[in-house]
């Protein structure tokens, strides 16, 4: 087990703090990591893809986990898969879907390990119908705090608490997942343009869910009666026999260019609100009127961003633009029926001419059982920022007042910043949560930066 001392961040590269970093590829050795924590507890991480400080611990010890890695069985009768907490969506992407299999749920990005969705309890384009992916467990091994395996199935407290948990009831060392059948991997997609916001919900509902995935870019930069006009893009599995050999190498094709995701890449400080605008009007125009039948592979249609240049070049080129390196993603949810609260927000940031690097609306259908999960019944709008944007944080203050009035709530496995009285007013059953926690983990033997912020 290799063990270092590394400054960790999330994936916005905002708020360093510095940990040990244990790296085991055992179970026992996980184990004896949580046995001997110091004082500032331990805390699991993957791959380093949260947004924000839920997969950090300063001054504590921090377990690697992308050693623990097999895929340990997939059983084609059942049609599940049993493998490491270590492993990544990406590359059960690679191995199921020539199998007739594919992941239950597919989050914006490949990049992530089994127990990082776990404990963040993803969803994927197709919430209304698949829902997140604390559904699609059958059962989990988790180490707790007194260094014993457990495994926990759905229907109990301590399932319902570490789904979406974000680490802090245990490590999650590996895990059964419930797959989904399909004949291809490809993806049949239809894209249209929305006038204004009021158009793209329209659009949203009208096509109800007989194509399953679906989010749409929305325009921030546009303002007056074309605020929250955008781009919604929709999917379904293409069966294989109706594809031609010429159709798949477009798919492929499509995969080497990301044009979407060349332009979400830029980073936000090297532009101004003038130039950012000018962007987004591009992308906008360029979008088709209406188009369907476009093939993508799984990569291109679900992970575009994962194809983008290297982040950490991203964050140094804005770094040097703006003196400060890092994005905040800001991801809230508010419930049907407070439409004019989501358009309230949209022409906030509108109004503020803030150069956002991404602008993504989704729908959600019912709730998770996990006690700290993030989607609710309602509209989804994820925002990343330039954390050099001067007043952001009480910019974003403002905006997380009028969520929490409209009954809404902001994603804790993606924030960076909120504030603790927000996030209990935001999640009602966090004192469920904390006295779990302090009966399983008296000695707090699981801890995190964004833990400690928030007071989870």
């Amino acid at each position: 087990m290799s063990v270092d001392t590394v400054s960790l961040t999330g994936w916005g590269r905002t708020a360093p703090t510095t940990a040990v970093r244990f790296r085991p590829r055992t179970y026992e050795e996980a184990a004896a990591v949580v046995r001997g924590r110091g004082p500032r507890g331990a805390l699991a991480r993957g791959l380093g893809r949260a947004p924000g400080d839920a997969a950090q611990n300063a001054g504590g010890s921090v377990l690697d986990m992308t050693g623990l890695d097999r895929i340990r069985a997939l059983d084609e009768v059942a049609g599940t898969v049993r493998c490491d907490a270590g492993v990544s969506l990406e590359r059960l992407l690679r191995v199921l879907p020539p199998r007739g299999w594919f992941p239950p749920v597919v989050p914006g990005t490949g990049r992530i390990t089994v127990g990082g969705a776990i404990g963040s309890d993803v969803h994927g384009l197709d919430h209304p119908a698949a829902g997140s992916l604390a559904r699609h467990v059958v059962a989990l091994e988790l180490l707790t705090a007194d260094g014993e395996v457990r495994t926990v199935t759905p229907g109990t407290a301590l399932f319902d608490a570490t789904a979406g948990g974000l680490g802090l009831t245990g490590v999650i060392l590996s895990a059964t997942l419930r797959l989904k059948r399909v004949t291809t991997g490809l993806i049949a997609v239809s894209t249209e343009r929305a006038r204004d916001l009021d158009d793209l919900l329209a659009r949203f509902t009208a096509g109800g869910d007989r194509l399953p995935y679906a989010s749409a870019w929305v325009d921030l930069s546009a303002r007056g009666r074309a605020a929250g006009r955008g781009v919604l893009t929709r999917g379904e599995h293409a069966p294989l026999s109706v594809l031609p050999a010429h159709a798949r190498r477009t798919a492929a094709r499509r995969q080497r260019e990301p044009w979407a995701a060349a332009l979400s890449a830029l980073p936000g400080g090297l532009l101004g609100p003038a130039a950012a605008a000018l962007v987004d009007e591009v992308r906008y125009r360029s979008a088709p009127r209406a188009r369907s039948g476009e093939l993508r592979t799984p990569a291109a249609f679900f992970h575009p961003l994962d194809a983008a240049p290297a982040t950490d070049r991203l964050h140094r080129l804005s770094a040097l633009a703006t003196g400060r390196a890092g994005l905040v993603r800001y991801r809230f949810t508010v419930g049907y029926g407070q439409e004019e609260a989501l358009g309230r927000v949209v022409r906030r940031i509108a109004a503020r001419r803030c150069p956002a690097l991404r602008a993504e609306l989704q729908r959600f259908g019912a709730a998770s059982p996990g006690w700290l999960s993030f989607p609710a019944p309602g509209w989804a709008l994820t925002v990343e920022l330039p954390a050099a944007l001067p007043g952001l944080g009480r910019f974003l203050d403002g905006l997380d007042a009028e969520v929490a009035a409209a009954g809404g709530r902001v994603c804790l496995a993606q924030d960076s910043r909120m504030r603790p009285e927000t996030a209990a007013a935001m999640y009602p059953r966090l004192p469920e949560f904390r006295e779990l926690r302090a009966e399983l983990d008296p000695t707090g033997a699981f801890r995190s930066d964004l833990a400690r912020r928030l007071d989870l």
